[in-house]
């Protein structure tokens, strides 16, 4: 596969968000990705449930090196396939399939599946999770991050929905490696009126809040 460039942890600790695109069209995908290299944002996520997410993941990964890309939505063996041919360079779950899981540690593919109690968290490490997505981590809040990493204080967490410019300091605060946004980072009302400056300004906020983490 020509197009298999391993994902780069150093390109995704600069700033350590996954931006996750759900529904966006394919003739806008590319000014939002020029605003989100622009604000100092490197790993993008395109959920396979989004129409055309494969054409879009290889658009990016052939005209945006500097970007991480991403399949996010996988649950079986046939999107991991697809994202993966496609060139997506890690993948994100919404749940734990071990299959799917087990897949991506063998062939070397960082992987962050969706978790929500301690004891699937602790199985999604376990099976070799390079972060656990905790999700949806609106239901759960910062106090959960913490009572989680107490006792499980190895796991890197994730944690993705309802995470925003307002709060996101107190989940990295709280202690964990990442974040993962979707609406509150793709502005919808910037990306409908085609404020890519507006937008890039608003990534650049975001970023600014995680800085020193």
């Amino acid at each position: 596969m020509s197009n298999k460039v391993a994902f780069s942890w150093e390109l995704y600790n600069k700033a350590p968000i996954v931006g996750i695109v759900r529904g966006v069209s394919m003739d806008v995908m590319p000014d939002i990705a020029k605003a989100y290299l622009g604000a100092g944002l490197h790993t993008i996520e395109i959920t396979m449930n989004t129409p055309g997410a494969v054409q879009m993941i290889s658009m990016l990964r052939s005209e945006f090196q500097e970007l991480n890309v991403g399949a996010g939505t996988v649950c079986n063996m046939e999107d991991y396939k697809e994202a993966v041919a496609a060139g997506a360079q890690f993948i994100v779950t919404p749940i734990i399939d071990e299959v799917v899981i087990k897949t991506a540690v063998a062939q070397g593919v960082p992987i962050f599946p969706g978790a929500y109690s301690p004891t699937e968290i602790y199985k999604a490490w376990s099976l070799g999770a390079s972060a656990v997505k905790i999700f949806p981590a609106s239901q759960l809040g910062v106090r959960f991050i913490k009572d989680i990493a107490a006792p499980l204080n190895d796991i890197k967490l994730l944690p993705t929905g309802g995470v925003s410019l307002e709060n996101i300091k107190s989940f990295f605060e709280a202690g964990v490696v990442g974040v993962g946004m979707g609406s509150s980072l793709f502005n919808k009302k910037l990306i409908e009126e085609g404020n890519f400056e507006g937008l890039e300004e608003h990534f650049a906020k975001i970023k600014e809040e995680v800085k020193g983490f």
